[in-house]
């Protein structure tokens, strides 16, 4: 019988850790699996709204391993457990990512070309505002590339802060109403 590939096994898998990650209230970012010597290596990448400490992961690392070690059949023999959160130089790449990354800076390449930085306000479903150049601007996600958060060492410019409350107290909108309608 052919050993499955690593495709195969994260489809099989990922059902089982779904559940056991969003019963504990955080999200299954990635599952990931390669063979690691005579090992396989199972890598399963976390994350929440709140954040992943070294206890969520702890607590993660052990429900995760104790259905894993019920799946010999399906890993093949022995593994190696990973269970991370995602780097701050993840891709944005769901709204949840977006509402994650809210008043933090991030570079934002357009599908129409070119690339602008600036600080993420409000995210809704299909679109979010950022402050670039002291302009809020509203773009669908549909229009976006790529975007990455930049890292930053020192606390975010008060104005920029202040800009997107404003914007966001004076807009009473859910972020997602087309400009027709409003």
């Amino acid at each position: 019988m052919p050993c499955p590939q690593p495709d195969q096994l994260c489809a099989g898998l990922r059902p089982m850790v779904e559940r056991v990650v969003s019963s504990m209230g955080f999200d299954l970012e990635e599952i990931d699996l390669r063979s690691a010597g005579r090992r396989m290596l199972v890598r399963v990448v976390v994350d929440a709204d709140s954040g992943v400490g070294l206890d969520d992961i702890a607590a993660l690392s052990r429900c995760v391993a104790d259905e894993l070690d019920g799946q010999d059949a399906l890993l093949g023999g022995p593994y190696t457990l990973e269970v991370t959160s995602p780097g701050v130089d993840r891709p944005l790449t769901a709204h949840r990512h977006w509402r994650r990354a809210h008043l933090r800076s991030a570079k934002i390449t357009l599908v129409e070309g070119g690339t602008v930085t600036g600080r993420i306000g409000p995210a809704g479903e299909k679109t979010v505002r950022v402050l670039v150049d002291g302009v809020v601007r509203e773009l669908r996600y549909t229009d976006i590339e790529r975007a990455v958060v930049l890292v930053e060492f020192r606390q975010p410019p008060v104005d920029e802060l202040r800009a997107l409350a404003a914007d966001s107290a004076s807009d009473d909108r859910a972020g997602d109403v087309p400009e027709e309608q409003r």
